[in-house]
């Protein structure tokens, strides 16, 4: 995993003549000021790039990006696109950006600041007191953030992998994670971009290695960097999602006072997709009658953004029907909702998704809808025949039994549950394997499966607490794997995220999840895979279940090994379409 992707720009090609000639031709069309500063409420002060087309004889509607990845010739290129489709252009700098004095604080102001940049706008003679925002990754958050103070003017939001702070990064399901680890440093450390420090991937890929190899707390992972973090240990300071992180974007009633219509694009593969599909799960809850459009096909987070996505994703060939420019797809949405054209016309329903292998799209009326056969299958304790390792995935409720599993957690040369993230996409054998395997019978026919796979684990440890990860696959007849989805979680924080329950030692514990989104054609004799484990490994932090602040835990609190008992009433919900 990466960090957040900045939405993909539109490169302007270069007329012939050179960059004077370059220069002349943008004069003649466009009115560009890159210097405009506006004050917030708060006396801080954001800059802004305006883009204007020249000629224009009466206000216009106003499409805004407030963007913390500060590049000046990408947002000049994308504000000349825009007002080539014959909207005004403006691009704020998130506070402490480019010419922002105020300090640089990630996620903390963005919701108000937008609030006050639609204000400012809407005074312009420009402006025809329509706004539209858009972006991706950040920039996604950032619209979804200005919902939370939501100015009349703001009309509606097209977002792509929009982040959630504190779900998704830099913790999902409240397990701090390491991939996104110099990101801070990446926007934080200068008013534009540290390319330098962010690039240096020798040092962002030994850096997780050597954390869990020392045994230390999370807390200590700057230092063994050698680099003080401020921003991560502000953040780990709020271990659940607490009003911390509530405050950044609308939270339960908050989404009841949203009534723009809203466009979200992700992907089966987008690290972002589980903050994304929250913001329209959340809507949908609190606003049963909210004009909500999702797009989700076989993209990673930064082909969501693109107007062309990988013909070959991690080694997976997307059909041919899933490609589409997310760009393209935003301005007919802004035409839409802003001046009153026809609906883009891949929005059939509130969802709307490609089936990988089937190469066609089909629709929804919710997430939760595109599962209408769905079927519940266990975890049994009884061993596949001929298959010593695996265990059988049955839908009829087995006798009461159990499969345990004893972890040495001071034990950090076995890392555990370490093939949950889908890179590859399609494998040919999982090395090293530590999780339990659990197998389906083998499918008679094709059937699609779309939506999440859900369910609920039954389990008894030894400790107050653990992590743990369910992985699904399909497995080919040729017994290649193509990943499918997968889930990680704190079993504390299982039931809310916002509240820690410990669990009990030696007693049983039912925790609920729910993995990633996808839709696939499943072939005639492929089987369901799916892997359970405990999740213990570099790419997070470690859980030793002594009921402290897991920041704060060593090797020195392994103590006795954890014991889990996994019971058989466990299961998995399959989402089958039909």
């Amino acid at each position: 995993m990466r960090a957040p992707a900045v939405l993909a720009m539109l490169l302007m090609a270069a007329p012939p003549g050179g960059p004077a000639a370059a220069q002349g031709a943008d004069d003649r069309r466009y009115d560009i000021r890159d210097d405009v500063l506006i004050r917030t409420h708060d006396g801080a002060t954001l800059s802004a790039t305006v883009i204007r087309p020249k000629g224009a004889t009466q206000p216009l509607p106003t499409l805004l990006t407030l963007d913390i990845y500060t590049d000046p010739a990408g947002f000049a290129a994308r504000g000349k696109d825009a007002a080539d489709h014959g909207y005004i252009a403006v691009t704020a700098d998130t506070r402490g950006k480019r010419l922002s004095t105020a300090p640089i604080d990630p996620y903390e102001h963005d919701g108000a600041d937008a609030y006050d940049v639609i204000d400012w706008i809407v005074h312009q003679e420009w402006s025809d007191g329509q706004v539209g925002m858009r972006g991706g990754s950040y920039s996604g958050f950032t619209a979804w953030a200005a919902t939370k103070h939501l100015h009349p003017a703001l009309k509606t939001i097209a977002v792509s992998a929009a982040a959630i702070p504190g779900q998704g990064l830099p913790m999902v399901n409240n397990i701090f994670l390491s991939a996104n680890y110099g990101w801070a440093f990446y926007v934080g450390d200068n008013r534009f971009l540290d390319e330098k420090t962010y690039n240096d991937n020798a040092r962002w890929s030994a850096l997780p290695d050597k954390w869990f190899a020392s045994g230390r707390r999370y807390r200590d992972i700057d230092v063994i960097d050698g680099t003080p973090n401020p921003w991560l240990q502000r953040w780990l300071r709020h271990p659940a999602y607490d009003g911390y992180w509530q405050a950044m974007v609308p939270y339960r009633q908050d989404f009841a006072r949203i009534g723009i219509p809203v466009l979200t694009v992700t992907g089966y593969y987008d690290d972002g997709q589980v903050s994304a599909l929250e913001y329209v799960r959340e809507h949908h809850r609190y606003r049963p009658d909210a004009e909500d459009y999702v797009v989700i096909g076989p993209y990673d987070h930064f082909g969501t953004h693109r107007s062309q996505k990988a013909p070959v994703l991690r080694g997976y060939g997307i059909d041919p029907v899933a490609q589409f420019s997310t760009p393209a797809l935003f301005y007919e949405w802004m035409d839409y909702v802003l001046r009153g054209a026809p609906k883009p016309p891949v929005l059939v329903d509130r969802i709307n998704y490609e089936v990988m292998g089937a190469n066609e799209w089909h629709h929804a009326p919710s997430l939760e809808a595109m599962a209408k056969a769905p079927e519940r299958l266990y975890f049994s304790a009884s061993r596949v025949r001929h298959e010593k390792d695996h265990y059988l995935l049955t839908a009829e409720e087995p006798k009461a039994a159990d499969l345990k599993q004893k972890i040495d957690l001071a034990d950090h040369r076995v890392p555990h549950n370490n093939h949950y993230y889908p890179d590859p996409i399609i494998e040919k054998k999982l090395d090293q394997l530590t999780e339990l395997m659990f197998v389906s019978a083998p499918l008679p026919a094709p059937r699609v499966v779309s939506g999440a796979f859900t369910g609920t684990l039954d389990v008894t440890i030894n400790k107050k607490d653990f992590d743990a990860g369910v992985t699904v696959f399909e497995e080919l007849p040729d017994g290649r794997l193509v990943h499918l989805a997968y889930w990680i979680g704190r079993a504390s924080f299982a039931a809310d995220r916002s509240v820690r329950t410990l669990l009990t030692p030696d007693r049983p514990a039912q925790i609920p999840f729910e993995t990633s989104v996808v839709s696939r054609r499943l072939g005639q004799g492929s089987r369901l895979v799916v892997l359970l484990d405990v999740n213990m490994n570099s790419i997070a932090q470690v859980n030793y279940g002594t009921g402290k602040d897991v920041s704060d835990e060593s090797r020195a609190d392994a103590g006795r090994d954890l014991k889990v008992r996994w019971h058989s009433d466990s299961y998995l919900t399959v989402p089958f379409e039909r």
